[in-house]
């Protein structure tokens, strides 16, 4: 099967972009990923290390 062009159909394309269907899935992709780290970061436990990091950082003579 032929183009117009004269070149065959399928070689040579190139699907160098994103489709609407490939952003939508990347994007719940990153969402995802983000509100696990937003839980990750809010948990007790980092936000008690944290402070503690920053409070011995903070009063190191």
């Amino acid at each position: 099967m032929r183009r117009p062009g004269g070149r065959p159909a399928g070689k040579g394309r190139s699907d160098a972009g994103m489709t609407t269907a490939e952003y939508a899935v990347g994007t719940l992709g990153a969402c995802a990923l983000a509100a696990g780290l937003y839980k990750v970061v809010t948990s007790a436990a980092v936000i008690g290390t944290l402070t503690d990091l920053l409070d011995r950082a903070l009063h190191a003579t």
